[in-house]
């Protein structure tokens, strides 16, 4: 993997005066400016109020934001109320029962607010069916109808269309950490590695919008 670069003094970091800067992935290396010193890890400050925030993981969301934005909606398939107030993104294989589950729930995230954009990570690699059911899914006519039954376990055909997006978003997935599905990345580049009911993941996202609300009875699958 390829990794940031950090110019650092050998005492007391300041990410805001020394920034990072990316050569790939969310990967993150450190060294002091005299060269002597490199370390891999994570990288906390030590905070007046006696808390250790974790800068890191913080320029890692960075990096996820910036390296997501160079898909375009048009190249997911994308579940969303009229109105979204949130949105997601989903890395997803449709052979993973957990993304099977997250999907069955997929009319219970859009009518929180909560838009759903799939990309695609078969957990296998390119030369697995399921790879080969995501590129007929995405070659369909109705591709969130295909998407569907292909996580419903049916058989999902489709004439090849050429090049897809599969390969792509995999290749991004790698990039910013995934390595399992389902794995949800939130607007502030936040990645959530495995599964969450809709109302854990809007807790998640707006806790102040749960504690708010009651709690509604789900809704089933959306096609």
């Amino acid at each position: 993997m390829a990794y940031s670069t950090m110019a650092c003094s050998t005492g007391i970091v300041d990410p805001d005066v020394i920034p990072a800067t990316n050569t790939g992935g969310t990967g993150l290396r450190y060294s002091s400016t005299d060269g002597q010193f490199i370390f891999t890890g994570d990288l906390y400050r030590i905070a007046k109020s006696g808390e250790f925030p974790n800068i890191s993981a913080e320029r890692r969301k960075e990096l996820r934001v910036k390296l997501l934005s160079k898909i375009s909606e048009s190249q997911m398939i994308v579940f969303a109320p009229a109105q979204p107030k949130y949105t997601v993104t989903v890395f997803t294989d449709p052979e993973c029962p957990w993304c099977r589950k997250l999907h069955t729930q997929i009319a219970e995230y859009n009518r929180l607010g909560i838009k759903v954009r799939y990309a695609f990570f078969p957990r296998e690699g390119m030369d697995s069916s399921a790879a080969r059911t995501l590129d007929a899914v995405w070659c369909s006519s109705d591709r969130k109808d295909a998407l569907t039954r292909a996580k419903l376990g049916q058989p999902v055909k489709a004439k090849d269309c050429g090049a897809t997006p599969v390969r792509q978003d995999y290749e991004l997935g790698r990039q910013i950490g995934v390595e399992s599905t389902p794995n949800i990345v939130l607007e502030n580049g936040e990645l959530i590695p495995g599964y969450l009911p809709p109302r854990d993941l809007l807790a998640k996202i707006a806790p102040q919008v749960v504690k708010a609300s009651p709690v509604a009875p789900p809704a089933g699958i959306a096609r």
